[in-house]
């Protein structure tokens, strides 16, 4: 198809006109929008910084004023770039489920006795002790004088202990001659 001036000028008035004409109908964008809601709670996002392992990865929480909401992987940190490991995306999950304290959390200490195939609760003095004087026993009766440490221990540590925890674990298991030390994230 040919256009010569004559056409094309037709063709500009045109759409020209046509633009007017719709610049005076009403604005359907205003009335299709959305209505607002106001947040019943105020929403505040903070940056952190994943407290499981040795990488540092960066976090996003986004929290009510009673309660963490979620947790994202922080885009612009240079580590993790956005992303989290299964541990990090289930930090909330440690102290609290959908804003309400975890039920599944153990708050006392429970306690099976040999042979028995139930739970009793216990102070956290009597499990204290109890697991100092074993530990201490199990030293004492198998303690290699000429190595300078023991078999009969073995320390393996959590993947829900952050790096303070770790270190202080295996300042402590060095201290008692424990040979066998590891850790789940080596495994």
């Amino acid at each position: 198809m040919e256009l010569n001036r004559r056409d094309f000028l037709k063709l500009s008035t045109s759409g020209v006109g046509a633009a007017v004409a719709l610049s005076f109908l009403p604005d359907v964008t205003v009335l299709a929008a959305p209505r607002e809601f106001p947040l019943k709670k105020k929403v505040k996002e903070t940056s952190t910084i994943c407290c499981y392992c040795s990488v540092g990865c960066g976090a996003i929480v986004t929290a009510y004023e009673d309660g963490i909401i979620k947790i994202d992987g922080d885009p612009d940190h240079p580590i993790n770039e956005g992303a989290l490991c299964p541990k990090g995306q289930a930090m909330s999950q440690i102290h609290q489920v959908d804003g309400m304290p975890n039920p599944y959390r153990l708050t006392k200490p429970l306690y099976r006795a040999p042979n028995s195939g139930d739970w009793e609760e216990k102070t956290w003095d009597w499990m204290i002790e109890t697991i100092a004087r074993r530990v201490k026993d199990t030293r004492d009766n198998n303690w290699n004088n000429l190595a300078g440490r023991t078999d009969a221990l073995a320390s393996l540590g959590g993947g829900e202990l952050d790096n303070e925890e770790c270190y202080l674990l295996a300042k402590m298991d060095r201290a008692l001659g424990v040979v066998y030390l590891e850790h789940c994230a080596r495994l």
